[in-house]
């Protein structure tokens, strides 16, 4: 084992609220924060330094928007630059640091025509703000110490929630629990690391580091925080994308036909001819609380046609990415040519039209009979996908759960905590350990931002809508 020992004194994350001065804003920024299109009541905010000065050039009312106090709405109009009306609003002033950015925010209620709403954002520009990029208000949020990074991730996940479980992981995250555990992880860290480095700096002093079974219990604990967290990763993929259920067999076996029920409405053109699905058609639907990513594939023939063998293609690939499999077959038609079923605990077989008469081939065969025209057995095959979904382990029953870039970061940990494990079993000095957990630190406080990382924001905050 061979490694480089420089810069093994201890290195303490700072917090990009605190100490990246260049991060912090300092321009105005303004965005319209509801979704485009006609409603009853569109949301233009402002923040920044000069978000109060700025509402107080464009808002004509009882009050001059400095007097209001903090988090009072007031009735008034919006005026052009030369004065002219342009709506009649609500407006409210929330001062910092008691506000979501934690800056000065100001939140003008308007009428919520496309028009309209462009007009105010635009006399919000012109007196001085400039145009938000997506996801700046959360991540001036961030940086202003209002939440970590996790509680930021978890604002775009409420957004997209697809279902309860999805919501309440979500809304514990923003909550901060997932931060918790994770600032937990990382104080341990930091505790173990900066006893071993004291020993190697202050050696003469006789602070002498945790030996043997002591300091591997120690780093063992850490080893099994971060692996449990890891170990909810692909309940995260579910909470956050959905089980992957690949519908697939040969044309006309009633693919397209499962699909529309299993969404409850005609999403797919359903035709007699052979070969009508030539792409991979995906919905989501929410199965009794499981998000479930439903892929109706073309059909499994051979064909002449270059368009229907890439469909075909596709559908092999995406065979091997699926979580379940529901292989469709015509129960009225004999078994296909080399038809085999797969015992396997990601496939189900399911015979369609079994308002039709069954070929005595499938007599003895194990395998769940629906029928698409009736809705016969419908409920039997969901009960069973939700079967297959548990035995497998991917219905998620724990909120708690990490995404892609957590894992990332916790896989880098782990590999940086077993790495001083190792140099720990084989007698190594304490600097060894110094440099290994040095980088298991940094990883683990990647996840919550405490880290002066830029490209970390520009990848997460780069996921929002406008405004948010």
């Amino acid at each position: 084992m061979h490694r480089s020992l420089e810069g093994s004194a201890l290195v303490r994350p700072t917090s990009l609220a605190k100490d990246d001065s260049h991060l912090i804003a300092t321009e105005t920024i303004a965005a319209i924060s509801t979704p485009a299109g006609e409603g009853a009541i569109a949301l233009v905010r402002i923040s920044g330094p000069n978000a109060i000065p700025i509402a107080d050039k464009i808002f004509r009312g009882k009050e001059a928007p400095p007097e209001f106090a903090s988090h009072v709405q007031h009735l008034g109009e919006v005026v052009s630059e030369s004065g002219d009306l342009i709506d009649q609003v609500m407006m409210s002033i929330h001062r910092a640091p008691a506000s979501y950015t934690g800056e000065d925010l100001v939140e003008i209620s308007c009428h919520g025509g496309t028009l309209v709403t462009a007009k105010v954002l635009e006399a919000c520009l012109r007196t001085g703000a400039r145009n938000a990029r997506p996801g700046e208000f959360t991540e001036r949020a961030f940086l202003n110490g209002k939440m970590d990074l996790t509680q930021a991730e978890a604002v775009i996940d409420l957004i997209r929630a697809r279902t309860d479980l999805a919501l309440r992981s979500a809304t514990e995250q923003l909550e901060g629990k997932l931060g918790e555990k994770i600032a937990s992880t990382r104080r341990s860290l930091v505790d173990l690391l900066a006893h071993i480095e004291a020993s190697i700096d202050f050696s003469e002093e006789g602070i002498a580091p945790d030996e043997g079974d002591s300091l591997r219990a120690r780093l063992d604990s850490v080893r099994q925080q971060i692996a449990a967290l890891l170990a909810t990763a692909d309940h995260g993929r579910i909470l956050r994308d959905g089980v992957r259920i690949v519908i697939y067999g040969a044309t006309n076996a009633g693919k397209s036909s499962l699909l529309n029920r299993l969404l409850g409405y005609e999403r797919v053109i359903v035709s007699d001819t052979h070969g009508t699905t030539r792409d991979t058609i995906e919905e989501t639907v929410n199965l009794r609380g499981v998000p479930v990513r439903l892929l109706d594939t073309a059909g499994l023939r051979t064909s002449t046609s270059d368009i229907e063998r890439e469909g075909i293609a596709r559908t092999e690939r995406w065979l091997q990415k699926a979580d379940l499999r529901l292989h469709i077959v015509d129960r009225n038609a004999p078994p296909p040519g080399h038809f085999e079923q797969n015992a396997n605990g990601n496939e189900l077989l399911v015979l369609n039209k079994s308002d039709l008469s069954e070929h005595p081939e499938w007599k003895n065969t194990n395998a769940l009979r629906v029928s698409c025209v009736t809705g016969d057995g419908l409920g039997d095959l969901e009960n069973e996908i939700l079967s297959r979904i548990s035995k497998q382990n991917l219905r998620p029953e724990n909120a708690l759960a990490i995404n892609m870039r957590h894992r990332d970061c916790l896989r880098r940990a782990l590999e940086a905590c077993d790495r001083a494990r190792k140099a720990l079993d084989e007698a190594f000095s304490p600097e060894y350990l110094s440099v290994d957990l040095n980088e298991a630190l940094e990883a683990v406080g990647e996840v919550i931002g405490e880290v002066g990382v830029e490209q970390i924001l520009d990848s997460v905050f780069g996921q929002f809508c406008i405004g948010k």
